[in-house]
């Protein structure tokens, strides 16, 4: 999926078919998120910002790891949903075809956890380096250091609900502490914009 063209990847998305769904979409924010951290920090170089270079240079490549790893995990929770689909195809005309096929429902399940769980961990990473880069990277785009800070917000909010749809357990509270961060960074660049 990754080297797929936005518009044929949005086609994918609409189309009725199992994947790609919520948790590539929720992956996808989340790589967009990184790349615009990524884009601020690149333009925040030069003599203006020599002071906070060490810093800059370190959001900048921890941007461009967590959107690689984001990018995976667009995949990696489209791999996992279809592991779900072909678990619930499993026969179910005998007791034993019942428990088999039960028992990999259940596994595929546990699986299908794992992608949008890294999708949180990689959304609060984001939100921690735009919290770190608003202060200090070219004030000409700190508008894109919110929509960074709103993407990972999506990010981590769509993922929550691929979670609770799986029944799995997750810290709700870590969620919304990352969900309140975002907003701050937002609200922080809206009250320079109108200063």
């Amino acid at each position: 999926m990754r080297d797929l063209p936005i518009a044929e990847f949005l086609d994918q998305l609409a189309a009725r078919v199992a994947a790609p769904g919520g948790g590539a979409t929720a992956a996808l924010h989340a790589a967009q998120a990184a790349a615009l951290l990524g884009m601020v920090a690149r333009y925040s170089d030069g003599p203006k910002y020599t002071a906070h270079a060490p810093l800059i240079a370190r959001v900048r490549d921890e941007a461009d790891e967590v959107r690689a790893e984001a990018l995976a995990l667009v995949e990696a929770d489209a791999a996992a949903f279809g592991a779900v689909v072909e678990a619930y195809r499993l026969p179910k005309e005998t007791e034993a075809d019942r428990t088999a096929r039960s028992a990999a429902i259940a596994a595929a399940m546990a699986r299908a956890a794992d992608p949008p769980a890294a999708v949180i961990a990689a959304a609060t990473r984001l939100v921690d380096l735009a919290e770190q880069l608003l202060p200090v990277g070219n004030p000409n785009l700190v508008a894109d250091v919110a929509a960074a800070a709103e993407a990972a917000r999506a990010a981590v909010t769509t993922a929550r609900l691929n979670l609770e749809v799986n029944r799995s357990s997750i810290q709700n509270g870590e969620v919304e502490a990352v969900i309140a961060r975002a907003d701050r960074v937002t609200a922080a660049v809206r009250a320079t914009i109108a200063a």
